[in-house]
């Protein structure tokens, strides 16, 4: 019984903190219009109802100053390999090795893994292309790169910052 108090109690408090989200993006892209208020507030309840049916809140103690660190790491390397990938394509000195990857995953399927795949997306030189069981399969442009090894070091972070280490 308490089990399931604490398992509501989560829920609804993801729920507010997702409808909060949804409501500040709202204000954000539409304005504050007193016209527009009502509009967005139905829209913000109407996506945390989709949010939640759709994408059921885990238990991860997010760790915001982690999270702040993963931030700045991330646009760093963003920044890094941008300039690294640009470099490569202009210079024809520099030899592409384009090519596929397996990355063994510590996230089990869902969340933590669909938020991994985005992450590491978003960094130039690499995209996930599927997967291959337990794997993640990346497309990269340089194999020859330490990949694996800098995939592992993301991963890493990313399971601190979410407390699932």
């Amino acid at each position: 019984m308490s089990d399931q108090r604490s398992d509501a109690r989560k829920l609804r408090l993801a729920g507010a903190q997702r409808a909060i989200g949804f409501l500040v993006l709202w204000l954000v892209l539409a304005g504050a219009g007193p016209a527009d208020l009502p509009v967005g507030i139905m829209a913000a309840l109407l996506a945390t109802w989709a949010s939640v049916h759709l994408l059921p809140p885990e238990q991860w103690s997010l760790r915001p100053i982690l999270l702040v660190r993963l931030v700045l790491r991330f646009l760093y390397q963003s920044i890094a390999a941008g300039i690294d990938v640009a470099w490569r394509t202009l210079d024809p000195r520099m030899p592409l090795h384009p090519g596929f990857v397996n990355y063994p995953m510590g996230f089990p399927a869902g969340t933590a893994r669909n938020v991994f795949a985005t992450l590491t997306s978003l960094l130039p030189g690499t995209v996930p292309a599927g997967t291959d069981g337990e794997h993640l399969v990346y497309h990269c442009l340089d194999v020859d790169q330490p990949v694996v090894s800098e995939l592992a070091a993301e991963e890493a972070a990313l399971s601190r910052t979410v407390g699932d280490d």
